[in-house]
C-alpha cells in the first residue's frame, strides 16, 4: 500500500470531523503487545465528550469497514487529546501562547534538550519560553526546526 494507515485514516476522518466541527489533533497507529491500535485524538473550543468520540468512531469504522485498509485485527480508539495534548503545527503553538508547555529538541541548546515553561511568544519561526529556575525567570529561544516533541504541560504550584 503506497499511502500510508495514519494518511488514509486522516483522509477519511477529516470530512466526517469537519461535519462535527471537531479537529483532528493526532493519529496513532501503533502495536502494543500483540495488538493493534488505530488511535484518533480529537478535540474543540469546547472540549469533546464522549457521544462525540462515539460519533465519530461509529463513522469513521462504516468508512474503514468499506475500503478495509488494514489486513489485521485492531482496536480503534476515539478520545480526547486530554491536559496534556500535543502540539504539533505552527498553529498549535500559536493557540498555546501564554499556557503551560513541555519541549523536548533534536540537539541541545544552552546545554539542555528539555524545557518546561510558559510559551510567552510564538513567531511563526521562533518559540520563546519563559522557565522558572528557582526564584529566577530566564527567556529560551528554541527555533521551530529543533523542536523534535512539544505538549502542554500541566503545572502544579504548590
Amino acid at each position: 500500500m503506497s499511502q500510508s494507515i495514519t494518511d488514509l485514516v486522516k483522509e477519511l476522518a477529516s470530512p466526517i470531523l469537519e461535519n462535527l466541527q471537531l479537529e483532528l489533533v493526532d493519529i496513532e497507529y501503533v502495536k502494543e503487545g500483540k495488538n493493534w491500535y488505530l488511535r484518533l485524538f480529537i478535540d474543540s473550543e469546547d472540549g469533546v465528550d464522549i457521544e462525540e468520540c462515539g460519533m465519530v468512531s461509529e463513522r469513521l469504522s462504516e468508512k474503514l469497514d468499506e475500503i478495509d485498509p488494514i489486513p489485521h485485527n485492531y482496536f480503534l480508539e476515539v478520545s480526547s487529546p486530554g491536559a496534556e495534548r500535543p502540539l504539533k503545527t505552527k498553529a498549535d503553538f500559536e493557540k498555546a501562547v501564554g499556557k503551560n508547555v513541555a519541549l523536548k529538541t533534536y540537539e541541545p541548546i544552552n546545554g539542555e534538550k528539555h524545557f518546561e515553561g510558559v510559551l510567552t511568544d510564538f513567531d511563526g519561526e521562533i518559540a520563546t519560553l519563559e522557565i522558572r529556575v528557582k526564584t529566577k525567570t530566564k527567556q529560551v529561544e528554541i527555533p521551530w526546526g529543533k523542536i523534535a516533541k512539544a505538549r502542554l504541560a500541566v503545572s502544579f504550584n504548590i
